[in-house]
This record gives C-alpha cells, sequence and structure tokens, in this order.
C-alpha cells in the first residue's frame, strides 16, 4: 500500500515459508452484545489465545471480574488464523463507566494493539447503557467507493465526547461488506491473505473450476468471473408473457448473480475470510503488496488484464489506499462502542432472494448455492454471531468448526443447509426503549402469482412475530435495512419496472412492493396495543432523510419516525436523485390526491428539511446518523455525521396536521 506499509511489510510476505511473526491480533477487538448480564468481544487472532479478559470500574487498579481467554469459543479459519467470541456472563454494572483489557503473554491490549486508545486512556472504555438515548446508525460501507469513510468521521466525534456522552450503541444495518462488488486490488489483497494466513481450500461442483485454488489461478480471476458464475435459463416471465414470439427472444441464459459489478465477485469461503478482516483491520493490510500485480505488467495466469481493467484498476487503488489509512480509526470506534450488526443484500449478493425466481434458480444450482452458503457462514463468523451468542450451542459451533477442520464437501453442504433453514437471524436488545433488529432476507414473503414478482420483506409469520413482540411497549427502536417508509417518487418507478417483468434492474424491492406484508406491516401501526413512539432506523438506499408519520382520521396517533442514513461510504447517482427529490416533493406532499393511490392513504408522511445548502430533502453524501432520544422514546434530534465531517441536523416539521 503505501510507501511507510511498504517499509514495515516483511521482505519474504509474499513467501510460502511465513518465516516471520504475524501479530497476535489481526483484527478487533471488537465490543458486541453488551447488557447488565453479559459482555461479548470479538476477535480474530494469529494464535490459539491465552491469558486473561480483565474488567475494571474506571480508573481503578483493581479489576472487579476476570475470565480466562481460553474459555472464549473459537473457530480456527486457518494454518495461522482464529475467530474468537468472548461471550462473559455475570451481572456487571450499567450505565457506570468501565474499563477492560486483555492480558496476554505477549503482552496487554495495548501493547498487542499500541492504537486502540482514545487520548487520556490508560485502558479501553466503555459503559453498558440501560438506554437507547443515543444510537449511531449506518449502512452501506464500499471500501472503494470515491468517499471518505463515516466510520472515521464517527470515530473523530467519539473521541472528543466523555464517556458518559458516547454513544449506547452503534448499529451497522446492511452491506457492511460487498461481496459483489470488489475492487480489483482488493481481491488481490484478499487472495494474498489467503495464503499468507494458509485459508481453508474448497473443492466445487458443477462450477468451472474444480477448487478455491484453481479459482485463484483461473484467467477470468480478475474482473471476468462473471464468465465463471453459474448462469440459468430466463424464460422471460412478467406481463409481457403473454407475446409468445417475444418471450421465446428473452429466452436466455441470464447470470445468477445479478450485479452489474459482479466481475470480481467473493466465490470461496475463504474470500468472504479475507474480506472481512481487510475490511475491519489495518494489521492485514502490512503484508499486503498491492503493487506486485502492476510491476508484473498486469500479467496473470499467463494473460494480461485487458486495458478497460487495468484503467479500472488504477482508478480504485488509490480510494483503496485511502480506506486503509482509516481503519485503525474504525478498530478503535468499534472496540470502544458496543456494535450490533445485521445483513442486507451485498454481505450476500445483489438482489439476494428478490423474487421466488431468483431464489429457485440460484438455490437449484451446487455452485451459486456454495456462494451463497459461504456468504453465509462468513457473516455468522464476523457479524451475526456477536449479536446473539446464545443462539448457538456447541453443536452449531461444532459444525461451523468442521468445515475449516476437514475440507469436506458433504460437511460444507450441510452446514449451508443448516443455515438456510435458520429463523433467528433477526434479535432483540432489551434497552430502554427496546431495540428489534429485523431479519428483511431469508423469511420473505414469496409470490404466488408470478416467479419474477418481489416478495416481501418479511412473511405473514415472522410480521406476526414482530407485532407480539411490540404489544404494551411504550416506545420501540425498530431497525429495518430497507426503509419502511421510502420515497415514493422511487417507489413508482420500482412498481413500474416490476409491471415490466424486470424488477432486478432496479432493484424493485420495499416495503409497499408486496400487498401482502405490506397491509400486514401497515396494520401493525395501527393496532390500539402498541408503541405510542415507532423510530425507525434504515439503510439500504445510499442516501439520508428523516420523516414524521401520523394517520389520517385519528386523533390518537402514534409517532412515527423514519430516520435513514445511508451509506457510510457510498452514494446514489447524484443527478438521478435529484430528479427524484424534485418530482416527490411535488407529486407527493401531505395533501397530495396521489396519495390516495398508495398503500399508505391512511397514513401523512411529513418529510423533515435538513439544514442543508439548497432545496433537498434527500441527502446524498456518505454519512453516518445519529439519534438522540428522550425518556419517552422520541427523537430529541436527528442528524448525519457526514464522512468530512460536518453534521446535517432534520429539524422538526413545525405544525404536523
Amino acid at each position: 500500500m503505501s510507501d511507510k506499509s511498504k517499509a514495515d511489510r516483511p521482505a519474504n510476505a509474499q513467501s510460502n515459508e511465513h518465516s516471520f511473526t504475524l501479530p497476535t491480533i489481526l483484527s478487533g477487538p471488537i465490543l458486541r452484545k453488551c447488557t447488565g448480564s453479559e459482555i461479548t468481544l470479538w476477535l480474530a487472532t494469529s494464535k490459539p489465545l491465552e491469558g486473561q479478559f480483565a474488567l475494571y470500574l474506571s480508573g481503578e487498579d483493581q479489576s472487579i471480574y476476570s475470565i480466562g481467554l481460553e474459555t472464549g469459543e473459537y473457530v480456527q479459519l486457518g494454518d495461522r488464523a482464529w475467530a474468537y467470541l468472548l461471550n462473559i456472563t455475570g451481572d456487571f454494572p450499567t450505565d457506570t463507566p468501565l474499563e477492560y483489557d486483555l492480558i496476554t503473554k505477549e503482552g496487554n491490549l495495548t501493547e498487542l494493539v499500541s492504537d486502540i486508545l482514545y487520548e487520556s486512556e490508560n485502558r479501553v472504555q466503555f459503559e453498558i447503557k440501560s438506554r437507547a438515548d443515543y444510537v449511531m446508525h449506518g449502512s452501506c460501507r464500499n471500501p472503494h467507493y470515491p468517499s471518505k469513510d463515516s466510520l472515521v468521521a464517527a470515530d473523530n466525534k467519539v473521541s472528543n465526547l466523555a464517556i458518559e456522552e458516547r454513544p449506547s450503541m452503534l448499529m451497522m444495518s446492511g452491506d457492511q461488506i460487498y461481496a459483489d462488488h470488489v475492487a480489483g486490488s482488493m481481491l488481490d489483497a484478499i487472495q494474498q491473505v489467503i495464503a499468507l494466513l494458509g485459508l481453508r481450500d474448497e473443492t466445487f461442483i458443477d462450477a468451472p473450476i474444480a477448487s478455491a485454488s484453481e479459482l485463484y489461478q483461473h484467467e477470468s480471476n480478475f474482473y471476468e468471473r462473471d464468465k465463471i458464475l453459474p448462469h440459468y435459463l430466463d424464460g422471460g416471465e412478467g406481463a409481457i408473457e403473454r407475446h409468445v414470439w417475444l418471450k421465446n427472444w428473452l429466452t436466455r441464459k441470464s447470470p445468477v448473480f445479478s450485479s452489474r459489478e459482479s466481475g470480481n465477485h467473493l466465490i470461496s469461503l475463504a474470500e468472504f475470510v479475507a474480506m472481512y478482516l481487510l475490511v475491519w483491520s489495518p494489521t492485514l493490510w502490512r503484508f499486503v503488496d498491492n503493487t506486485a500485480l502492476e510491476q508484473n505488467g498486469f500479467v496473470h495466469a499467463n494473460k494480461e488484464l485487458a486495458p478497460k481493467w487495468q484503467k479500472l484498476w488504477h482508478e480504485e487503488f488509490p480510494e483503496i489506499e485511502t480506506f486503509v489509512v482509516g481503519l485503525s480509526n474504525v478498530r478503535r470506534l468499534m472496540a470502544h462502542i458496543p456494535t450490533y450488526m445485521i445483513f442486507d443484500d451485498h454481505d450476500v449478493t445483489d438482489d439476494w432472494n428478490l423474487t421466488r425466481g431468483w431464489e429457485q434458480a440460484a438455490y437449484q444450482h451446487p455452485f451459486s448455492n456454495r456462494i451463497i452458503g459461504n456468504a453465509l457462514i462468513g457473516y455468522w463468523i464476523f457479524q451475526g454471531w456477536g449479536n446473539t451468542p446464545s443462539q448457538f450451542d456447541n453443536a452449531f459451533i461444532s459444525s461451523v468448526r468442521s468445515v475449516f477442520d476437514n475440507n469436506n464437501t458433504n460437511q460444507h453442504d450441510a452446514l449451508i443447509s443448516r443455515l438456510y433453514k435458520f429463523e433467528q437471524w433477526h434479535y432483540t436488545i432489551e434497552t430502554t426503549p427496546k431495540v428489534i433488529v429485523l431479519d428483511t432476507r431469508t423469511r420473505r414473503w414469496r409470490s404466488e402469482s408470478k416467479l419474477n414478482k418481489p416478495s416481501g420483506l418479511m412473511d405473514w409469520e415472522a410480521l406476526s412475530e414482530l407485532q407480539q413482540s411490540l404489544l404494551h411497549e411504550p416506545a420501540v427502536i425498530i431497525v429495518s435495512p430497507a426503509p419502511i417508509f421510502g420515497v415514493k417518487f422511487i417507489e413508482m418507478l420500482q412498481r413500474g419496472m416490476t409491471i415490466l417483468g424486470q424488477p432486478l434492474l432496479i432493484d424493485a424491492e420495499n416495503w409497499m412492493a408486496h400487498p401482502g406484508s405490506a397491509n400486514t406491516l401497515l396494520s401493525i401501526f395501527t393496532h390500539s396495543k402498541t408503541p405510542t413512539n415507532f423510530v425507525i432506523l434504515s439503510g439500504d438506499v445510499h442516501y439520508s432523510f428523516a420523516y414524521d408519520i401520523r394517520l389520517r382520521f385519528s386523533k390518537s396517533s402514534p409517532n412515527i419516525y423514519q430516520i435513514t442514513s445511508s451509506g457510510i461510504k457510498n452514494e446514489f447517482p447524484d443527478p438521478l436523485l435529484k430528479i427524484c427529490d424534485v418530482l416527490d416533493r411535488a407529486l407527493y406532499s401531505p395533501r397530495s390526491p396521489l396519495n390516495l393511490f398508495t398503500k399508505r392513504k391512511n397514513l401523512k408522511i411529513y418529510k423533515r428539511d435538513p439544514n442543508f445548502d439548497g432545496e433537498r430533502r434527500l441527502i446524498n453524501q456518505s454519512s453516518i446518523g445519529e439519534v438522540y432520544l428522550d425518556k419517552t422514546g422520541k427523537p430529541t434530534k436527528i442528524q448525519i455525521t457526514l464522512a468530512k465531517g460536518d453534521v446535517v441536523t432534520f429539524p422538526e416539521v413545525e405544525k404536523l396536521q
């Protein structure tokens, strides 16, 4: 990467001997689920952990709790890589400044990770907050997108706050990685890390390549994986299917992985593992030489990359270098603030489970089934495990270990099958107000009429469970990766593409796209025993906005707030968003008669005007969201901190009628 990192890199970092010593901690520590009865810490290491976790009252020398690190659950990912989860149970002080340390024979945490502390700290400080009164949230972090990383801005903000003023949690609501849109230099780094750590090989069935190791040496390895990824026979089903001649013309081989940037799509389990390690920590970048391929004339597998790919490599490379510079800040932030995560599509692949037809094509093909399964295994290790550790017993963890220990195709496929049947990716954080995090990807309400109609984001059973969890709650925070109340004009465009039989072309998925899920969801908000204050935190769309929603014709409407912050490091095509913003304002004001033709006709939606230059309500800049709530769970301040450091607030609407 940079000249300094090249100088720090061992000369034989690319050799097979690996005679140099890797740092003990490769990624993390990341503070995960934290309550008065459990503290969860995730980290990746280059060797088995030995030593102690110690918990302190802030400023005290004597620990109030300690436990051996070897008691943590682990999965050995490769010859020189372990993922650890320390889920420590006990009776821990809440709303009290605490500190933690890892004490090993190689040194304590600050000796293992020299830049983990904020100024004036001697140990990592954190607080288990009983109230969710200040939440940071965001989604969509694409390493090579040409903007700054707003997690760095979040860390800079937290560094200037007293511990009691820090966020109660960091909620990452989807697309923590972009498995389907990977820069060439990032993929090169991923494959160097696979060799460096001795990550496991795997074999494939019904694929153009027999194994992961063969994939890495294939002439289509860089930028042309769409030639390797599976295809299916698309019958052109949709509104135009009545025209037989046109349907026959449309019958063609279509890619299962429909992302327009799938040329570097992650495939092997080792690639997913290495990707996570590289987006959360700067450590392994010191051992990566992203100049090697260029110095070799961009020749890979005895084939020179096409000029257009060389040009793209040069465009992406500076963005990856800038991204790496900020990773120390990202690691520090997640070590201090309890961090929760949920998947969206790009954590796996674009259009993941968008339609019933897509699912049939993807899961019936052994190769695409394996790729999606690898993404879910990676998600569990690096994200899902730390959200709800108690959901995963020893038998489950053993089934994951067996995949990495044995390179056995049957065990690998058995684990993937188990993950596909798993229905507990959603979870609740028992703060005040309660935080309910939705799985909008795996429990879909599938269309029964046409294969290519968008599925509902949650099925009837999942929505019924949601309603039960809301009963008698005075206030609640709902985390929905996609906005429940989105931009109506954009939803209208998505509906139009669905009518034309092309829902994948414009990602036609929103809560209102499926009648069953839309009507069931809207009935939840009108139920007399559901909360007074609903705060909905969302991402997905690559722009930010805030809406106040009230029931029409009701004197006792609940207060509903749709707060969307996206992306952490991504943005929407600006000219197109500007047009959508203007037309949405013009066509769908709270008094517009066009609202009567939408499923939300019984709701009034008031759009907050941000204190931002111009007339736009949709802020199209990389940012991290911030929501402050009072004791009743009502937002007192809604704002975003832009990646470049500026703050944009969304003041209250002056008069709601």
